[in-house]
């Protein structure tokens, strides 16, 4: 893994100054060195795991092992008077790519300047909206590889390396993220996963690796997000609002050559609060493809209205269930409509979340799973965990996609089916 010049510039000089700090601490004992000081205020907390998994057929894309790797996370917040900073990353050890790995999940520092204000400063998890694993909003990067291979579904988050400025008052409140260089989803490439190539007119994998053409210049391709948010008699109302790009490619170049991410603006709102005996969430927004604000070039995606309802509710004892609707539809069809290869309009998904806790909380049991009668494919996400004890844990889980097409979206991943199982030391 290759780091940029200025961050070793930057280690290599930190190491330098603790070095110093270190040798004039040693020279006199009046005072508490700087690493002593360090230490009474930062906190190190992490993980040991171990997980593995395997393809329930044969994808002649792919390696049968679906996943197979040892991660190593620590985690370390520091309070000072003036600020907080968290640095967290994982060393894994991945026996399918046959390769070591360092992923820096969080760096960043934060501080209050103002009672009415917060600011946070570097690499962070960021996520709004009120969909369950259902993103209309969110134009914050996923880690979709993450999501299907059968790592924990806090890896579906990937991180933003941005500023993100709060605001508070007792009108309203305001959320500003400024993320000077694009940051896109991990996307599905055919690294790890097969998938529905179109050019191909066929299922590929490692034999047709996605290649992109990524903006990738500071600041001239930054992204912006906005949300304006306040409470009303317990209900969250939000309004959204994006500029960048399509966070996975949404296009190709005119030569088929590379796939791209066009510009795209998201309009949006949302509400949730208490309806009945539960927690009920709509939300709306509206993307806007400006490359192809016409609808009719049909190298790169229309511009699109998405919609979603939901509403969870514990209907038994430590039993919870989640159900939510989500539609897209595309916009300037008609146009579009005349093109090879044309999916439908309308694409509906419905999910269903299903929890139950037993044994003092300490066995969960989960089944999360998506359905699209549009599109007639489904994926399951069935998953135990059980907790040993505080600090150990087991699971078992798999991922399952169903689908009558190969060209929808889970039925493209049909031979990706995989069962996996999870060991995790907490400290």
């Amino acid at each position: 893994m290759k780091y940029p010049k200025s961050l070793i510039e930057i280690i290599l000089t930190l190491t330098i100054c603790l070095t110093t700090i270190t040798k004039a601490s040693d020279e006199t004992e009046e005072k508490p060195s700087f690493l002593d000081e360090l230490k009474d205020v930062t906190e190190i907390h992490g993980y040991y795991e171990m997980r593995g998994g395997y393809r329930l057929q044969n994808d002649k894309y792919e390696k049968d092992m679906s996943i197979m790797e040892n991660r190593l996370q620590l985690d370390s917040f520091s309070y000072f008077d003036w600020g907080d900073i968290t640095v967290r990353g994982d060393a894994i050890g991945d026996l399918v790519t046959e390769k070591g790995d360092f992923d820096l999940r969080e760096a960043n520092f934060f501080a209050r300047p103002k009672d009415y204000m917060d600011l946070k400063i570097g690499r962070q998890i960021l996520t709004w909206g009120t969909g369950d694993l259902v993103f209309i909003n969110d134009m914050f990067p996923k880690d979709w590889q993450s999501f299907f291979i059968g790592r924990d579904t806090e890896y579906l988050k990937a991180p933003s390396d941005a500023a993100k400025i709060s605001l508070f008052s007792d009108a309203i409140n305001a959320d500003i993220v400024f993320t000077p260089q694009f940051d896109p989803d991990r996307f599905i490439n055919g690294s790890r996963i097969s998938y529905w190539n179109s050019t191909l007119g066929r299922t590929a994998g490692e034999d047709a690796i996605i290649h992109t053409n990524k903006p990738n210049d500071w600041f001239r391709d930054s992204e912006i997000a906005l949300r304006l948010f306040r409470n009303i008699k317990n209900y969250e109302l939000a309004l959204y609002g994006y500029h960048g790009y399509w966070k996975s490619p949404a296009g190709y170049n005119a030569a088929m050559t590379q796939a791209i991410f066009p510009d795209l603006n998201v309009y949006g709102a949302s509400v949730r609060g208490v309806v009945g005996k539960g927690i009920g969430n709509t939300e709306i927004g509206y993307y806007d493809s400006t490359d192809d604000s016409s609808g009719k070039n049909p190298l790169i995606n229309n511009s699109e209205m998405r919609y979603l309802v939901g509403y969870t509710q514990e209907i038994g004892k430590n039993l919870t269930l989640g159900l939510q609707y989500y539609v897209e539809q595309m916009m300037d069809y008609c146009d579009y409509r005349d093109t090879a290869n044309a999916r439908e309009r309308y694409r509906h998904l419905t999910t269903v979340r299903l929890t139950k806790l037993l044994m003092n909380q300490n066995l969960r049991c989960s089944l999360f799973a998506y359905f699209s009668p549009s599109d007639k494919d489904a994926y399951l996400r069935p998953n135990v965990n059980y907790k040993l004890n505080d600090n150990t844990a087991l699971e078992v889980g798999g991922n399952v996609f169903f689908g009558d097409y190969p060209d929808t979206f889970f039925g493209q991943f049909e031979d990706n089916s995989n069962i996996y199982l999870g060991y995790r030391y907490s400290f």
